[in-house]
């Protein structure tokens, strides 16, 4: 929304509208203990030019985004093209606050469409909604469709499923009373989910089992065994990917039997900032009671009464349309800016050009991740672990909070310290790598980590 300031001439008509002397008298109403006064140092206004120049100096005090990162962790760094921004503007876009009146909302109704198809094809699987508002709430609203559909209350997940999106299922979970429950089984010796574990400890009580696809050390596990170990219990099988490009050179989830696959949408969208924005990704198997119970709202392809295509508002099953206890969710809308980025960075990409950028970083990752286990005090955190774009590695000297602090210094963001999530794996880095970074990327980091 554009800033569109008011005059103190119609400030003061407003107020005499409503019957007020001042803005002092209108927030009259606000107790003296609520209220800021002394506590905000607000400076003067600047003159435009003057507000431009001290916004760029705050800007050079940020020098993170001048830096050489190999930060993953959940969010990476692919080349955004300039045309996703532009192709953000166009009016067709922006015909619509909200889609509920699909004769104004063709543009927007049009976006959602096509994103779902992609989201889609991505997971093999042949339902989709509108987007959620990030994978980690995407993964909470799967548990708690798995929950509605089987019945029962209690959910797996592995330890290799992203941390956040463990806490925040975790929190979902809490307010849906004692019965509803998180078991967290340990993280397999491939750096995936154990497949041994966790079979043991599906039962008849078990709505779903949830993976990492990749993991959250960035390795693949084949599926299928367990597909089928949780539907022989009458339980579902539900994915989370953090990384989409790795769809591009391993399976689907939905090839692999997963009932459901959530995941972050970000890496297809916008660059990192600051940890979001993001736009969560939801699919589903076929059925009518996976998609009566898909949360968030559904677009879908129609013909109008001349026979033109056209698109409207299928699903929108939250409490604003439909009775409170029979809505799925009460996320109000989609992630709608960030689903169009990524329909359009898609698009852009084309399927040929989703499997090169996959395969970049797949040959990337892995002439890092060779070339790092060549150095001295240097291991891999998962020794024969299939992977993509991402690996964990422990570091000499054991402290991997201290070889961050030292490549920081030297302009390089060395990776995610995974003593940040874990105490127990403060001796390990896990370093993700993108088509962006160059072979002399690659080999900078390689002689600062030998060089600690």
């Amino acid at each position: 929304m554009r800033y569109l300031p008011q005059t103190p001439e119609e400030i003061t008509e407003m107020l005499q509208v409503i019957g007020k002397s001042s803005l002092d008298e209108l927030f009259g109403t606000i107790p003296d203990g609520a209220r800021f006064e002394g506590l905000l140092q607000v400076p003067p206004a600047l003159e435009e030019p003057a507000l431009m120049a001290h916004l760029e100096d705050l800007a050079r005090k940020s020098t993170g985004a001048e830096m050489l990162s190999f930060l993953g962790a959940g969010m990476y760094h692919h080349h955004i093209p300039p045309a996703v921004d532009q192709l953000l503007l166009r009016s067709e876009f922006l015909t619509a606050y909200t889609p509920y009146q699909p004769e104004v909302a063709q543009g927007t109704l049009q976006a959602i469409w096509e994103f779902q198809t992609i989201v889609s094809e991505l997971f093999g699987l042949p339902l989709a909604n509108a987007s959620m508002y990030d994978g980690a709430s995407a993964t909470a609203e799967a548990a708690q469709m798995a929950r509605r559909l089987t019945g029962r209350d209690k959910l797996i997940t592995s330890r290799c499923v992203h941390p956040d999106y463990i806490e925040v299922t975790r929190t979902y979970l809490s307010g849906r009373g004692e019965e509803a429950s998180l078991k967290v089984v340990s993280v397999g010796e491939d750096g995936g989910c154990d497949l041994r574990a966790l079979t043991a400890a599906i039962d008849d009580s078990t709505a779903a089992v949830i993976v990492g696809y990749p993991s959250f050390y960035g390795t693949l596990t084949d599926l299928r065994e367990l597909a089928q170990a949780a539907h022989d219990k009458g339980a579902l099988l539900i994915t989370t990917t953090s990384e989409p490009y790795a769809l591009g050179v391993a399976e689907s989830p939905g090839a692999l039997g997963a009932d459901i696959a959530v995941g972050e949408g970000q890496a297809l969208a916008v660059p990192p900032q600051f940890g979001g924005p993001g736009v969560g990704l939801f699919a589903c198997r076929d059925g009518r009671k996976f998609l009566q119970q898909l949360p968030g709202r559904i677009a879908g392809e129609t013909t109008d009464t001349d026979g033109q295509r056209g698109f409207v508002l299928t699903l929108a099953t939250r409490e604003q349309h439909i009775r409170r206890e029979r809505a799925t969710s009460n996320i109000c809308t989609n992630q709608g800016l960030i689903a169009l980025a990524m329909a359009i960075r898609t698009s852009l990409l084309g399927k040929t050009g989703f499997m090169k950028v996959s395969e970049a970083c797949l040959a990337k990752a892995t002439y890092l991740r060779g070339r790092i286990l060549e150095l001295d005090g240097y291991s891999a955190m998962y020794q024969a672990a299939p992977g993509f774009n991402e690996f964990a590695v422990r570091v000499r000297g054991g402290d991997a909070r201290a070889v961050c602090e030292k490549l920081e210094a030297q302009g390089i963001i060395a990776g995610y310290n995974l003593g940040r999530s874990d105490a127990s794996q403060a001796d390990c880095l896990l370093i993700a790598v993108t088509e962006r970074h160059t072979r002399q990327d690659l080999d900078r980091l390689i002689a600062a980590l030998d060089a600690v």
